[in-house]
């Protein structure tokens, strides 16, 4: 072949292309292994953050086998899904399906023999998805922790989200009232129980993590309500009552 005509300099170039391609092709297959347990390391290095416990990504299999005592999914009724963990679930697919076919993970963990109910959340900021893990005292209300990271928001401004003296604002607040996600992220939102104070300059970030967490929140008040340890005092009082009406019955 002439090397002084187009057609060689076409076919040379076609040829490197397919050479090359077929390398990242057999490099991507051979790497997605390792990819896939650097993002589940990942993962678990973000949930233990978000009750306070801080490990370097290599660290965070043997600590997440100290810290997190059980994780399951559960059905838009509040009820377990058998043979499904919540590690296994994607969030990201989930949340564009209707609720009655979505996956609800939960995570329980332990900090000083305390139980921890993490839940994992997922939203949109300005520019693309953003999520996090927002932890809950054993009282299913109180905030007792939280992490947030995003894929490119602004930086200086909405990237803020994932920066320590963003999530640290949540710690002791409120979520619910009366069966209703109340809590929300606003500009110099510092005074009550149920708000932080937004990123300066990053008011759509912000709402973003406001809505994230009322969208996602709201999908476990059916698993909250059967486990609320104010359900079993409300039964325990009952039966007192009833025990009660009855020894007076007998008495009389």
């Amino acid at each position: 072949m002439d090397v002084n005509k187009n057609t060689y300099t076409i076919v040379f170039a076609a040829i490197m292309v397919i050479i090359i391609a077929a390398i990242l092709s057999v490099t991507s297959l051979r790497l997605e292994s390792l990819q896939d347990i650097n993002i589940a390391l990942e993962k678990k290095q973000n949930i233990l953050k978000s009750i306070g416990v801080e490990v370097s990504r290599d660290s965070s299999e043997e600590a997440y086998s100290i810290y997190i005592k059980e994780e399951f999914a559960l059905n838009h009724l509040g009820e377990k899904k058998g043979g499904l963990s919540a590690l296994g679930v994607n969030l990201a697919k989930e949340v564009k399906k209707k609720i009655n076919n979505q996956s609800l993970p939960v995570y329980i963990g332990e900090i000083n023999r305390e139980k921890k109910y993490i839940i994992p959340l997922r939203g949109k900021g300005l520019w693309g998805p953003i999520w996090g893990f927002i932890a809950l005292n054993d009282d299913l209300n109180m905030v007792f922790g939280s992490s947030f990271d995003h894929k490119k928001e602004t930086p200086g401004l909405g990237a803020e989200i994932n920066r320590d003296f963003f999530s640290n604002q949540f710690k002791n607040k409120l979520i619910y009232e009366n069966d209703l996600v109340k809590f929300e992220v606003k500009k110099n939102g510092k005074g009550g129980p149920y708000e932080v104070d937004g990123i300066s300059g990053g008011t759509i970030t912000s709402n973003g993590v406001t809505n994230m967490i009322q969208e996602r929140l709201a999908k476990y008040l059916p698993y909250f309500d059967r486990i609320r340890p104010s359900n079993e005092v409300d039964s325990v009082l009952l039966q007192m009552d009833s025990t009660k009406v009855e020894n007076e019955i007998i008495l009389d």
